[in-house]
């Protein structure tokens, strides 16, 4: 069966009132807090996917947001139950390797999501990634944002690594400098760029890049590789900076952002479906206990986002779906 034809499936057991029962065991154990709010968004499709085929789910989060450490506790907390499917984020290329391993082993069915192996399947022994392609999406981020580029002048970038190590960041951030390179060399224009360890919280992404802004007044843009951007906003905001004057970018489309696309603080931003994070897993490990169909990658995409978009978005995100 094609990816297509999964997610045709699977879209189809989404609107269906009754489904075959399967007696299921999923865990869902990744490295993000219960604070972050795009996790709840991947949580709202886990759980409505795990209610429409009656699985037994549970989704472990960290205490500490981004801790490989506490993520492969909770690994080995799931495979001593034994479920039939574990559901991960591979936030190291080397950390997860073995955990998983022996998942495998025991006959788990094991599902990358959100973040995968920067080598894919060749790198680690998951049976299959849901979620987005991280340098793709940075590169696209970055061309979208170019639109906006003062025609004259030098462009002077920030880069935030939100996560220094852990794959989804650097990868978005090295896609993202792909890209200034690229226009660097074709439009023959002056194009400098800095990367900074940003941070995966608003209050600490609000303090460095602030104070980097402060000190570097010519900034053109920053680019957050997660949606902590959003604090900036509010920096410039209280400085009486107007909107564009700085352009920022980022990824995901939790609530905060969007207020500040709203704004116009916010130019473009990169959405990568996390309630399609969470729903597609489950229904691939229900039709692999059901049917013994095995499961496949699916690319949940690099969608651009701009504040024409803010007030649909913002009507779905009250139902907790994007």
């Amino acid at each position: 069966m094609t990816t297509l034809a999964r997610i045709a499936l699977s879209a189809a057991l989404l609107t269906s009132a009754a489904l075959p029962a399967a007696a299921l065991d999923i865990v869902f154990a990744h490295h993000s807090s219960a604070s972050n709010t795009f996790w709840q968004a991947v949580k709202k499709g886990f759980d409505d996917a795990c209610g429409k085929v009656g699985a037994t789910c549970q989704m472990l989060f960290t205490q500490t947001e981004g801790s490989v450490q506490e993520q492969l506790a909770n690994l080995e907390a799931a495979i001593a139950r034994r479920p039939d499917a574990i559901l991960t984020s591979i936030v190291d290329d080397k950390a997860l390797d073995e955990v998983l391993g022996r998942a495998r082993a025991r006959g788990i069915l094991v599902i990358g999501v959100n973040v995968d192996d920067t080598e894919g399947a060749a790198g680690n022994p998951r049976q299959a990634f849901v979620g987005q392609g991280f340098l793709a999406a940075g590169y696209a981020l970055a061309k979208a944002q170019s639109a906006n580029f003062p025609s004259q002048g030098k462009i002077k970038v920030l880069v935030g690594i939100s996560a220094p190590g852990h794959n989804w960041s650097e990868q978005r951030a090295q896609g993202i400098v792909n890209f200034l390179e690229e226009y660097k060399a074709k439009t023959g224009r002056e194009v400098v760029w800095e990367k900074i360890d940003s941070g995966t919280d608003l209050a600490v992404t609000a303090d460095r890049v602030g104070a980097y802004l402060a000190a570097n007044p010519d900034t053109t843009a920053y680019f957050d590789t997660g949606f902590w951007h959003a604090a900036v906003a509010r920096v410039l905001a209280d400085r009486g900076v107007p909107p564009g004057k700085v352009l920022l970018g980022g990824f995901d489309l939790v609530a905060e952002v969007v207020e500040q696309m709203r704004k116009g603080y916010v130019q473009v931003q990169v959405d990568q479906q996390p309630y399609m994070q969470g729903f597609m897993p489950v229904m691939m490990a229900y039709l692999n206990k059901i049917a013994g169909l095995a499961p496949a990658d699916i690319d949940t995409g690099r969608g651009i986002v701009t504040p024409a978009d803010a007030e649909a978005i913002m009507k779905l995100s009250a139902k907790g779906l994007r």
